[in-house]
């Protein structure tokens, strides 16, 4: 999607000093050095008019860093740490992903829609996961919520400080909140499953869907009833997004990458967090080559990338502070006071319930900010062991 909102300015016949943009993309390995190197060398070889990402909120803070340096804007469409708010830390960085001091929000709102007090937390141990549980810690304790233990994860060497099973049987609360990525959800679920201390005696919600084809059918009956409470995009809501815009950002994908096109239902809401904010970088260009004809991509010429710097940087950020239109993901407005996005935060919980296959995630509660979580249409909510939310026809165990 962020190469097709860079056709799709290609299409539209917007340039910039009579040249249309370009783009030069690379995978950086959840490396935060092979970022930064990477970055270092776009911004020497061309001319860099502004960063789409990094993925990680570790690697965004450096790549944020480097951004300031040299004058450019960086935005992010999936680093969600909540210190990345702040904007006198980070003056040229934004994100179209929600921050996770929404997703705290959510969180503590679910948690008194089902009256529920208390819970343990399983995070990893970096920027993400510290950082993350510490918004949700304070949301709760503002709520009168308490998170009674936390479990570290150590993403290097991929195992708990502490034993998982002891900590949960011992715990006098059966909700566990699973604040990691999604490359070591897996082993985590996986991990509670061999130890019994998934469902039905115990309620995980993760930060994140996960693969249910690693698992053994076996395990279905203890899948089944896990949350996830995810960001996604006004449409998912039934909020108010470009749609205009999105079925031309489809097409533009369609006829060039065909075979990698999933269905519009099935597209990541990342996927449509970074056209947005590509979509920002290029009207914010185009506004300010408007401004200043011929002038407006000039750099100080060195060609070592530290050194090298947007000389109309002040222009630039200013316009995107002052930026709001409507989005595929639903209303993009910033200000000079935060990095985040200030309208179109949605969430959605889902849950693991059985299919006609095996099981699957089905989207059950929705979540529009401001707002509270209402019923999803025609879902049908199991929560272990806690109080539910279920249609007429529906069954629920409660352990």
């Amino acid at each position: 999607m962020f190469q097709s909102a860079i056709v799709l300015s290609q299409k539209y016949n917007i340039s910039m000093q009579s040249q249309y943009l370009g783009w030069e993309s690379g995978q950086t390995g959840g490396n935060i050095m092979n970022a930064l190197s990477d970055t270092c060398q776009c911004a020497s070889s061309s001319i860099l008019l502004g960063i789409v990402g990094p993925t990680l909120s570790s690697e965004a803070q450096q790549i944020a860093n480097f951004g300031e340096r040299i004058g450019l804007p960086v935005i992010s469409y999936s680093a969600t740490d909540p210190q990345l708010s702040d904007r006198n830390s980070y003056p040229t960085f934004y994100r179209t992903v929600p921050s996770d001091n929404e997703a705290a929000v959510a969180l503590v709102k679910l948690f008194l829609k089902f009256n529920w007090t208390s819970c343990v937390v399983v995070y990893q141990n970096d920027l993400f996961g510290t950082n993350g549980i510490n918004a949700i810690n304070n949301a709760f304790i503002n709520q009168g919520l308490a998170i009674l233990k936390f479990i570290i994860f150590d993403i290097a060497t991929l195992t708990f400080r502490e034993d998982l099973k002891s900590s949960l049987v011992n715990s006098p609360t059966r909700i566990v909140i699973l604040w990691v990525s999604v490359s070591y959800a897996s082993t985590i679920i996986q991990n509670a499953l061999d130890n019994g201390v998934l469902g039905p005696k115990f309620t995980w919600i993760s930060s994140t869907s996960i693969s249910l084809t690693s698992f053994n059918s076996t395990y279905y009956s203890n899948l089944i009833g896990m949350l996830t409470v995810e960001p996604v995009t006004g449409s998912v809501v039934g909020a108010t997004i470009n749609q205009t815009l999105l079925n031309a950002a489809y097409d533009v994908w369609k006829e060039y990458e065909p075979e990698t096109f999933p269905s519009s239902v099935k597209v990541n809401p990342y996927a449509l967090f970074a056209f947005d904010a590509a979509w920002v970088l290029i009207q914010s260009l185009e506004q300010l080559c408007l401004q200043m004809n011929h002038s407006c991509l000039t750099t100080n010429g060195s060609s070592y990338c530290f050194d090298r710097y947007f000389v109309n940087s002040n222009q630039l950020l200013n316009i995107i502070n002052s930026m709001k239109f409507l989005g595929i993901s639903g209303p993009i407005k910033f200000t000079s006071n935060s990095t985040d996005r200030m309208d179109g935060s949605y969430y959605y919980v889902q849950n693991i319930q059985s299919t006609s296959t095996g099981i699957g995630f089905a989207p059950v509660l929705e979540y529009l900010d401001p707002g509270d979580w209402n019923t999803y249409p025609g879902s049908n909510v199991i929560v272990w062991p806690g109080n539910s939310l279920i249609p007429p026809t529906g069954r629920v165990r409660h352990e």
